[in-house]
């Protein structure tokens, strides 16, 4: 099986910086790539960044500029380095990771529960 934690949620002032962590492990032969989505109260769930195996990424453009996805490959993790946060960047924001299980030859996708953060004004 394969676990997805998320952490590194909070409550911030606007301006202010943070940086999640989302940390995958299981029967993990590789993981294509992985991605922080988030959803806000009301709003659907929108793509915010996203790194493959080999480092390419891509951002939304509501974060553009201000947000930073990396990995480490060894230890299965992602991070997203958010800076100069806006209220507009509360939601729950949530871990993806593409993977590859051991034995298996397909991908599948697995989330994980969320962490919350929350920009005050």
């Amino acid at each position: 099986q394969v676990q997805v934690v998320e952490s590194g949620g909070g409550l911030v002032q606007a301006g202010g910086s943070l940086r999640l962590s989302c940390a995958a492990s299981g029967s993990i032969f590789g993981i294509n790539a992985m991605a922080w989505y988030r959803q806000g109260p009301g709003n659907k769930r929108e793509l915010v960044a996203r790194i493959t195996d080999d480092g390419r990424t891509n951002y939304a453009d509501s974060v553009k500029g201000r947000c930073t996805i990396s990995r480490d490959n060894a230890k299965n993790t992602a991070y997203l380095q958010m800076n100069s946060l806006k209220p507009a960047d509360t939601a729950v924001y949530y871990c993806l990771a593409r993977v590859l299980i051991r034995g298996m030859s397909s991908f599948d996708d697995y989330w994980g529960q969320g962490t919350q953060v929350t920009v005050s004004s």
